[in-house]
């Protein structure tokens, strides 16, 4: 029996997660481990200062008041405590396009998969007022039965996001690049203390027809293969030209 781990960053009682839950559950037994509560933005953190509470609230459905990367690692080794054979995270409630991925909750349960060696999707959906999850949810389905047929290669994930619209099919995508400007509001609450709220991202992407960003413009479900690996091979070269002495100065 196939047996896969579902998490996202939405928290356990997501539309997202349901609906995922049930779309995967053609290809094998289901199990949830998920956060507690909202862990949107939280990117691949690990709690480490504080003991982690983990409750059963349904049949194969487990919260953890942590991030997405403690519940696939409480969920691998305290509930399932085996290897499943996939872990998929989401469905995530807004895209998860080039940049934002060091920033997603969601991608980085996909990620945390990879560095246990086990095969990871991340699954986003654009943002909306009235959430339909039929289409992310078979394409969650489609990709899922995709990987465990054929595998994929040695710490790679799978980053998806589809379109609110009615796709036109799937693009193999890069991540888009893309130059951003962040902008802080600032206020006072009733105490008269200063607070500071950093506000939604400002995009001016990148021109780019292989990237995720422009699959999902053009009506495309976009897949873009990731790795944990964020060292810059091509610039290996210009960093040995510094001549760094080899004692610490």
């Amino acid at each position: 029996m196939v047996r896969i781990l579902v998490t996202n960053d939405d928290g356990v009682h997501s539309s997202g997660i349901r609906a995922l839950t049930e779309s995967l559950g053609a290809l094998g037994e289901v199990w949830v481990v998920a956060p507690l509560g909202e862990s949107s933005a939280i990117g691949h953190a690990l709690t480490l200062t504080r003991p982690l509470r983990l409750e059963q609230i349904g049949d194969r459905v487990f919260s953890v008041d942590g991030t997405p990367t403690d519940c696939v690692i409480l969920g691998v080794d305290k509930v399932l405590r085996a290897l499943p054979d996939l872990v998929v995270s989401g469905i995530n409630l807004g895209y998860n396009l080039g940049d934002d991925v060091t920033y997603s909750g969601t991608v980085a349960g996909a990620l945390e998969a990879t560095l246990l060696g086990l095969p990871g999707i991340a699954v986003s959906l654009c943002r909306s007022r009235n959430y339909d999850f039929t289409q992310a949810a078979a394409a969650a389905r489609t990709v899922a039965a995709a990987v465990l047929r054929h595998g994929l290669p040695h710490r790679t994930f799978l980053n998806v996001n589809v379109p609110r619209t009615e796709a036109q099919g799937y693009k193999i995508t890069v991540q888009a690049r893309r130059r951003q400007t962040t902008t802080v509001r600032e206020g006072e609450d009733p105490r008269g203390r200063r607070y500071y709220w950093i506000e939604e991202v400002a995009s001016d992407w990148q021109d780019d027809p292989r990237a995720d960003i422009s699959a999902i413009r053009d009506g495309f479900i976009s897949v873009t293969p990731l790795q944990p690996d964020l060292t810059d091979k091509d610039a290996l070269a210009v960093v040995d030209r510094f001549s760094l002495p080899l004692a610490p100065v």
